[in-house]
């Protein structure tokens, strides 16, 4: 505000005396220049008495202070070590503003020690409670319209509240007060635990920091836990954002409620966004890069969905996204918030759902970030046998503490609904759920009956799931779970973890070490491919070739299989044909899709110069394909869930290499049923007798060895005719040749 002084005189007042300073005692004054004044605002800002209004301040730096309002200006005096003092001549706190000299022009500043509370009674209650599952719109910093009370005034600013509850004191340092939090103490709201403050005139780019006087005499600096936006490492301050994205996704948003996505078409296309394209000179693609090219490469290869690697806010690039620091904020390396709801929006009008890697079993050490917040173990378990993660080197929360489930749950809300993910893929449940893992013999302490089971963790991932499915239908959550707990994807009322899918790891393990070994030698592994059906319903499974399998070591899929060149990637297509037509829903992480020779590596791009050759081409032609008929096949997913849905043909051919099952949605007569035949021998198999369900002409749908994709180009000329006759318990019959090193798919012709 500016205003014309029309009356400097600060004797004068409406009642014709001359109000001295409203005095305090000097023991609070001490209180807030130590940082340890719970109630900053009953010492500083406006107060009326006896027909005048103090004004007091601090500013420690100061020359002069004057405080300028519709009466004219009142120029304040040096009270005591950076606090300066001034009656006004009205008998009611007036709108003003504080002007403060330093050694060039005065700043003219509003006083955010004149405004009340932004925090309100409910949410307080709420928070202390653990059940605000809106806890975003009240901690952190929000860019805030004050509505001044009995009056038309509106002040824009940025309302601080941050959850501190064995904190002495808090302040607010940023860009705004030269990093100085003597000029910023925050109020403690009774006895939540919540410290806030209104600071008129700031908004998005604000840089800030709580400076945390602990029960130990320390001060700590700490980003935001709630902060939506970030420093780009190395630097660590959090910063204000206000998100002016406007949405284009309304029909995407609109259908998702209608989801059910166990009986839905599922193909995920897995993802390190800073490493599948790079700029020549290292920099990452930002969000807006990313958003004109990762949805048309994806919906050209067919993939329904992409589940990124975590794009919360880290400071290690080399963990991944794994060890987080600010799970409220997107990686500020690709650009602000709104790139990000940018990616997700073109994504969806794409028609390509979205799922983030989310961790919430343990987060990153650093001194800035969450650890030991407000001087104690706040966040993670104080028992370091339960609180420190030996494997990970990382803090582990503490999941009984309700506070830190509700900060948790609410960060799953906040990434479904502000920035329209469809699903969360939840990172290393299994060193949840169990206490000893990664722990030897005296290293861990049983629960209160005894078992090695995470009570807390569990009584976690209940709540955050029955949470998100109840307030966000048509999403998805994933685990990540290597063990055979009961139950990950039983709904949490029949006292399952309430998880939509799962990992299977299982899948992963045998079917890798299988496909791995000469063919000559696989006969004796037969169940390694067969052994899953044994359990495929015994949860929602997915079927992952992640990241973890191409890094580390472990090679890239391609370099997996045994043989010359052309075996290798006859060997690659035919395991991805097998892995799309078996029960579960698949993901593939990044460069697969085209046969990526080198293992993982997040420094560098993807060897996206093998595409331009002919048999790189012919795998992602191939995983385009499959997924265009996956998606046009209702019996390849629509009962993933029900073993009525699949029916081996011939399970036990191991002197061949050979698979064969059928596809189906039981009683879907419309539904035409899928065979599917995979063959892991190096010779092809001419007048192989498959039994099939019915006769008529099958089509060949998929042939992995199609010369398209540069394979050998052995096939059934588009297709065969099942004739009477029964074969491998079925009622009809057909000889067929099987490729080498490929895999058929045939649907039957409606």
């Amino acid at each position: 505000m500016t205003s014309t002084p029309r009356n400097t005189d600060t004797t004068a007042s409406t009642t014709g005396t001359t109000p001295t300073v409203k005095p305090v005692p000097r023991e609070q004054l001490d209180q807030l220049l130590s940082g340890e004044h719970g109630d900053p605002h009953a010492v500083l800002g406006a107060h009326p008495h006896e027909g005048g209004v103090t004004v007091r301040v601090l500013k420690p730096l100061a020359s002069s202070v004057t405080v300028v309002g519709a009466w004219g200006e009142t120029r304040l005096e040096h009270e005591y070590e950076g606090f300066w003092s001034g009656v006004l001549p009205v008998a009611d706190v007036p709108d003003y503003r504080v002007r403060v000299a330093y050694d060039g022009d005065p700043i003219e500043l509003d006083d955010p020690y004149r405004f009340l509370p932004t925090v309100g009674e409910v949410d307080l209650h709420l928070i202390n409670e653990g059940r605000h599952e809106e806890l975003w719109r009240v901690l952190g910093a929000r860019v805030h319209h004050y509505a001044v009370p009995g009056t038309e005034e509106t002040v824009s600013g940025t309302s601080f509240a941050v959850w501190a509850p064995s904190a002495r004191g808090v302040r607010l340092k940023g860009s705004f007060n030269s990093w100085d939090g003597r000029e910023h103490p925050m109020r403690q709201l009774g006895s939540s635990g919540v410290w806030e403050l209104f600071v008129p005139a700031l908004g998005t780019g604000t840089a800030y920091k709580y400076a945390i006087l602990g029960q130990d005499g320390q001060w700590r600096e700490k980003a935001d836990p709630l902060a939506a936006w970030a420093e780009e490492p190395p630097a660590t301050s959090s910063l204000v954002y206000e998100s002016t994205h406007e949405w284009g996704d309304d029909e995407w948003m609109a259908e998702r409620p209608t989801k059910q996505p166990v009986a839905e078409a599922m193909s995920v296309y897995e993802m390190h966004l800073a490493s599948w394209k790079k700029h020549p000179d290292g920099r990452y693609w930002s969000w807006a890069e990313l958003a004109d090219e990762l949805p048309d490469y994806l919906a050209d290869l067919g993939f329904t969905h992409v589940e990124l690697m975590p794009v919360m806010q880290h400071p290690f690039g080399g963990s991944w996204g794994y060890h987080v620091t600010s799970y409220f904020a997107p990686d500020s390396r690709f650009g602000d918030p709104d790139g990000f709801k940018l990616l997700v929006d073109r994504l969806h009008q794409a028609g390509i759902g979205v799922i983030l890697d989310w961790v919430p079993g343990h987060f990153a050490t650093d001194e800035w970030a969450l650890a030991r917040f407000d001087g104690t173990p706040l966040y993670e378990d104080p028992n370091p046998q339960r609180g420190w993660h030996k494997e990970w080197g990382s803090h582990i929360f503490n999941f009984g503490r309700h506070e830190v489930r509700n900060f948790l749950y609410a960060n799953a809300i906040y990434w479904l609904e502000e920035f329209h993910a469809d699903g969360l893929r939840v990172d290393g449940v299994a060193s949840m759920l169990y206490l000893d893992y990664s722990r030897e013999e005296g290293e861990w302490t049983p629960n209160k009956h005894g078992g090695r089971e995470n009570l807390e963790a569990v009584q976690f991932l209940q709540e955050m799931n029955a949470t998100v499915y109840k307030r966000v239908p048509g999403i998805i959550t994933v685990a990540e779970e290597s063990t055979s707990w009961p139950g990950v994807t039983r709904p949490t009322s029949a006292d399952g973890l309430g998880f939509g899918f799962k990992w299977n790891m299982g899948w992963m393990h045998d079917s890798l070490g299988y496909v791995a070994r000469e063919p000559v030698h696989r006969s004796w592994h037969h169940g390694e491919m067969t052994f899953s059906l044994v359990y495929a319903w015994s949860e929602n499974y997915v079927l992952p070739i992640s990241h973890d399998e191409v890094v580390h070591g472990k090679g890239s899929l391609l370099r997996k299989m045994p043989g010359d060149r052309w075996q290798q990637l006859a060997n690659l297509r035919a395991y991805l044909g097998f892995m799309w037509a078996h029960p579960g829903k698949q993901l593939l992480f990044m460069g697969a899709e085209f046969g990526q020779e080198s293992e993982w590596a997040e420094a560098r791009e993807l060897d996206w110069w093998l595409v331009d050759h002919p048999e790189h081409r012919g795998v992602q032609a191939l995983v385009r394909d499959l997924n265009r008929v996956y998606t046009s096949s209702p019996a390849m997913w629509r009962a993933d869930h029900d073993p009525a849905g699949f029916q081996w043909i011939d399970a036990n051919d191991a002197g061949r290499n050979t698979f064969s099952f059928i596809r189906r949605v039981p009683d879907g007569a419309d539904v035409p049923e899928l065979a599917c035949v995979a063959n892991f021998s190096s010779v092809p198999h001419d007048g192989y007798r498959l039994g099939l369900p019915s006769e008529g002409v099958w089509e060949e749908v998929v042939n992995t060895d199609a010369e398209a994709y540069t394979g050998s180009g052995v096939g059934n000329l588009g297709s065969i005719t099942a004739v009477e006759g029964e074969h491998h318990g079925q009622p009809a019959h057909a000889d067929i040749v099987v490729p080498p090193l490929a895999t058929l798919w045939f649907r039957r012709r409606a």
